[in-house]
């Protein structure tokens, strides 16, 4: 009984302890919540936050639309914004009373009017013809389906309901789109006005750096200050990186032809040709069946041709070694052709010069039937691609590969040779039948195998990476056993934070991560290892959204700084000079220019010989017919602008044509505007770079 109070005693204060413990835990972690925030929300939209689990569940619904193959990358981005859509169009959806029933969801699947995407889901690929049955047959047996093809049909329903809730929209917002007469008639006379003009152009860059005064960094500092909406940006990364890329060694490369020639044997003598094969490659096609005119490449031209039994290769074709055995020699219903030809067309399409190329195909085929080489001839007067192979044509297939004035006769053909000029749309043809109709095909087995590294080395290149990044502790020591080791240093500049990709680097969402979530400033990375590659970077600059610094944007507004001042130069030393254009240019000296044009409308954003320069089109139209405007700036140089005379469009009865024309461009805006505006005023925090 002591002992049963003593513990009783301790174990009361043991747990108070616990109590206090798990109190203080339960603090800490609402202290984070309310001002770390939640560690699991992924970002926020239209002020509702959106965790991963919700984030998640959408990107396992996109994943199951995609299919099982898709990138994940896509899928993530697909989910995102799929999330804007129902959150952020959802709100508006909701303020209009928007939706879609459950009689409709039924029309949209099976009724009378199915949607455009079940129709593609269901269509017949031989036939091209859309089969409702096959609708009908999924929703019978829906229930029937294993719990994860019942969840698909059920997310791909909701999209449908997404989708046509998206166009009652944009239909509400197209059908709000209105153009008065007098706006129709404005941009008649925008397109029908004309100005007859002069127009004196001083350009820039005729203006020696010398002359005017240095830009300093104040000068930067102000006019970036001014034109800030121009420089706005997002979150952006710049680093440096070498890359160790794993690739076979010479052993590797050594042990894998070894077994390429063993496995090779070993096709030869196998006798289950589809099951050995389907055995050992690594590649989706491993047994089918050709037509002559459709077996791979590789195999066409073999000197001794193709014999039964035969395996052929290793052939490097797209990144994976290939061998192929002709299993079986079988008739098909496909027939083939082999020929080449010359093509001869005349200079013009009239009779003289058709009459030209006719003569002329006849003249060669003299030639070939008295013994000239064929591929010579065609090399020297074939008017088509072919021409540089010799004429080769190749196999074709009947009433498919060629047109009918130039397939018939060779498919008529009973033996090879040269068959008399013929002619078709494009020309006059020399054809050489090389090989007769046959519907000969084989039946072929492919293994696909690709040299990869081994493991060990994959773990010599790691080794070697992990002991350049433990000796390359600063951003100069990085540098200077880069140089040592005979490395390449590679740079890339904003970097986002939701990007895939760093230069030629695909799935490089490890390094991206690194430098948004672990990387201080001028920090090396340890090595981030991802597919073939071993990087090791270091984070060279960061930039905040919004304003640039005048450091990323120093090169350009410096030019822009530059010529506000040569800008000053040029109208100051203009001020005074009196006269014609041409009697001002001749004053102002050799780089002055006066330029005319006698078609200007007022919709026009250019002249000839300056540019873009739309406040000189407005100008040219503001003046009075024999009058001039005093000196202004353009994005090039300084123009003063004389409008000799406006030709003002005619009136006319009817201006339905240009108001359709508008209201076309205003419908045409409605889908990408209205996703534009949601995005901007959703504040939209994306805070997946933290995760994945």
């Amino acid at each position: 009984m002591a002992l049963i109070n003593t513990l009783r005693n301790k174990m009361g204060k043991v747990t108070l302890i616990v109590i206090g413990l798990a109190m203080f835990a339960f603090i800490i972690g609402d202290f984070q919540k309310l001002f770390m925030g939640n560690p699991n929300n992924i970002g926020e939209i239209a002020g509702e936050t959106v965790d991963n689990t919700t984030f998640q569940s959408k990107v396992e619904e996109m994943k199951a639309n995609f299919g099982g193959n898709a990138n994940m990358e896509t899928v993530r981005n697909a989910a995102w914004d799929a999330l804007i859509s129902e959150i952020g169009f959802g709100k508006e959806f909701d303020k209009l009373g928007l939706e879609v029933t459950s009689d409709e969801l039924v029309d949209m699947v099976q009724g009378k009017n199915i949607s455009p995407y079940i129709k593609q889901q269901f269509t017949n690929p031989e036939t091209g013809v859309f089969d409702k049955n096959q609708v009908l047959a999924v929703l019978q047996n829906i229930s029937s389906l294993p719990a994860d093809q019942q969840a698909q049909w059920r997310n791909y329903e909701n999209t449908l309901k997404q989708g046509r809730l998206r166009t009652k929209y944009d239909n509400l917002l197209m059908l709000s789109s209105y153009v008065t007469k007098d706006e129709a008639k404005a941009i008649y006379d925008e397109q029908s006005a004309i100005a007859e003009v002069k127009y004196l152009n001083i350009p820039f860059y005729s203006v020696a750096d010398s002359l005017v005064a240095d830009v300093t960094d104040s000068d930067l500092k102000s006019y970036l200050s001014a034109h800030s909406k121009e420089y706005q940006v997002e979150a952006g990364r710049s680093l440096s990186y070498v890359n160790f890329i794993i690739k076979p060694s010479g052993a590797d490369t050594s042990a894998f032809n070894t077994e390429m020639s063993e496995l090779k044997q070993s096709f030869k003598q196998s006798e289950g040709d589809s099951l050995y094969a389907r055995i050992n490659t690594e590649g989706a096609q491993f047994y089918q069946q050709y037509s002559i005119a459709q077996v791979p490449a590789l195999l066409q031209n073999l000197p001794l041709g193709m014999e039964t039994g035969g395996v052929y290769g290793p052939y490097y074709d797209g990144g994976m070694y290939k061998l192929y055995k002709v299993s079986e020699e079988v008739e098909d219903t496909i027939f083939a052709a082999k020929v080449r030809h010359i093509l001869f067309k005349g200079a013009s399409d009239s009779d003289e010069d058709k009459a030209t190329a006719k003569a002329d195909a006849q003249k060669v085929l003299n030639e070939l039937r008295g013994g000239a080489d064929f591929a010579e001839k065609a090399k020297e007067h074939g008017k088509d691609g072919t021409a540089a192979r010799g004429g080769e044509l190749g196999w074709g297939i009947e009433n498919q590969s060629w047109v009918a004035a130039f397939g018939d006769p060779v498919f008529k053909a009973t033996k090879t040779g040269l068959l008399d000029v013929v002619k078709s749309e494009f020309g006059y043809h020399i054809i050489d039948v090389q090989e007769t109709k046959t519907n000969k095909a084989y039946k072929i087995a492919t293994i696909e195998r690709e040299l990869t590294a081994s493991e060990q080395t994959r773990d010599s290149i790691y080794r070697a990476a992990d002991l350049f990044a433990f000796e390359s502790k600063t951003e100069n020591a990085f540098i200077e056993n880069a140089e040592k080791g005979g490395l390449e240093i590679q740079t890339a500049t904003g970097i986002g934070q939701n990007a895939t990709r760093i230069n030629n680097l695909s799935e490089a969402r490890s390094v991206v991560s690194w430098l948004y979530n672990e990387a201080a400033l001028k920090e090396v990375s340890k090595v981030l290892d991802f597919g073939d590659n071993n990087v090791i970077a270091v984070l060279t600059g960061i930039t905040e959204k919004g304003t640039a610094s005048v450091e990323d944007v120093k090169d350009a507004i410096t030019i822009k700084v530059k010529n506000k001042l040569k800008s000053d130069f040029i109208i100051a030393k203009l001020k005074g000079m009196e006269g014609t254009l041409d009697q001002i240019a001749t004053k102002y000296g050799a780089d002055a220019t006066v330029n005319t044009s006698n078609d200007l409308k007022f919709n026009s954003t250019s002249l000839p010989a300056i540019g873009f320069a739309p406040e000189a089109v407005g100008k040219a139209f503001s003046l009075k017919a024999g009058s001039k405007s005093v000196p202004f700036s353009t994005d090039n140089g300084v123009v003063i602008i004389e409008t000799i005379n406006i030709i003002p469009s005619v009136e006319i009865a009817d201006y339905t044509t240009y108001k359709d024309q508008k209201i076309q461009a205003l419908k045409s805006k409605v889908s990408i505007g209205t996703n534009a505006a949601i995005k901007k005023f959703s504040d939209i925090e994306d805070l997946r770079h933290k995760f994945y």
